[in-house]
């Protein structure tokens, strides 16, 4: 039985890259649509965002002689590309999906209204949304934590690379500890870095519960839906 009636899930764009590092893993994209699924049979209704650093991150390209604002642009295009790969791997598997654009992409995308992408959700489609706000100097994080709070959702997923959050880069720390549950004001007071913080102040005035776990482990959007104990909790204070 799922615990949440309808989710923000937001996908990190690095994840579908796979063990390459760049690029979209045909493979893994597969796979997470299929766990996507899972979900709308169970008649969850499913919002997605998806980042875009696994084609083009504004703040590198800063590095390289570009603006920030047309780094951030170049990134915004690539979260849509991300979203179409994404939603016609659903359609091919039987989901009714649909992206909706931050700014006007009419060939390829709707505009984004919350309006209209409430109606889609309620007839039980995917929404995936693309564009980051709409806006440079915003991340995905902060789109998706806005798009969480504008759509209603009981909850923001998000699903990354590691299986929760950790007091240190459990990467570089034997040691590290992760947490399986944590307040939103202890995250702030330990200085996790969880997403930036526009986002997470996003989520913490709007209250929104943050749920972190790993993407790629088969099957775990489907039991973070319904419930089970994975990743790390970021609850209401």
């Amino acid at each position: 039985m799922a615990k949440y009636k309808r989710i923000l899930l937001k996908l990190s764009g690095e994840a579908l890259a796979g063990d390459v590092g760049y690029g979209v893993s045909s493979d893994i994209v597969l796979s997470v649509a299929q766990d996507i699924k899972q979900v709308v049979d169970s008649g969850v209704e499913i919002a997605v965002v998806i980042g875009g650093g696994n084609i083009f991150r504004g703040v590198a390209g800063a590095t390289n002689g570009f603006s920030r604002t047309a780094g951030d642009n170049i990134g915004m295009l690539a979260t849509l590309i991300n979203s179409i790969t994404l939603a016609e791997t659903l359609k091919k598997i039987g989901v009714d999906a649909r992206v909706m654009n931050a700014f006007s992409a009419d060939k390829v995308a709707e505009y984004f209204t919350v309006e209209n992408a409430l109606r889609h959700l309620k007839k039980g489609r995917v929404v995936i949304i693309s564009g980051g706000t709409g806006n440079p100097f915003f991340t995905t994080d902060t789109a998706a934590a806005l798009r969480c709070a504008e759509l209603g959702c009981d909850i923001f997923f998000k699903a990354t690379k590691v299986d929760g959050i950790y007091d240190k880069d459990p990467k570089k720390f034997d040691d590290a500890i992760k947490f399986d549950e944590i307040t939103h004001d202890e995250a702030l007071k330990r200085q996790l870095k969880i997403m930036d913080l526009t986002a997470f102040s996003l989520c913490l005035d709007n209250r929104l519960e943050i749920l972190v776990f790993e993407l790629l482990k088969k099957g775990n959007i489907l039991r973070a839906v319904n419930g089970e104990k994975i990743g790390t909790t970021v609850k209401k204070g």
